[in-house]
């Protein structure tokens, strides 16, 4: 697969914002609910961001792959617990989430320095 991820992202992010705009109503309600549940508390940021590409592995989602590496990366987690978290994935979810296993190492190569980024 020759996915550009930081690219991929982008064009999330924008045809995300045109479902906003254009379903202010359902996708106002998923916005509070991802901001709410996003935030710091028992778990951290971090915690849960991994978490996410847990589920986003699990759930085979290209999409949801690239932005919840992003997300991580964001959040300040490292490449080790990326892959740690692959691990886990895979452990509850066998050979198809290998798959996505692998995807998410592209594109944390490809996202390079985006935690060192401001």
């Amino acid at each position: 697969m020759n996915t550009s991820y930081p690219d991929y992202h982008r064009q999330l992010q924008r045809r995300i914002a045109q479902l906003y705009r254009e379903l202010p109503g359902p996708m106002g309600g998923f916005g509070d609910l991802n901001r709410t549940t996003l935030t710091e508390g028992a778990l951290s940021l971090k915690t849960k961001e991994l978490m996410a590409l847990a589920m986003a592995i699990h759930a085979r989602c290209e999409g949801c792959v690239a932005y919840h590496v992003h997300d991580c990366l964001r959040a300040g987690a490292t490449r080790e617990e990326l892959l740690e978290t692959v691990a886990v994935a895979v452990l509850m979810g066998g050979a198809p989430c290998l798959i996505y296993g692998a995807e998410v190492l592209e594109a944390l190569e490809q996202f390079g320095n985006l935690a060192a980024a401001p």
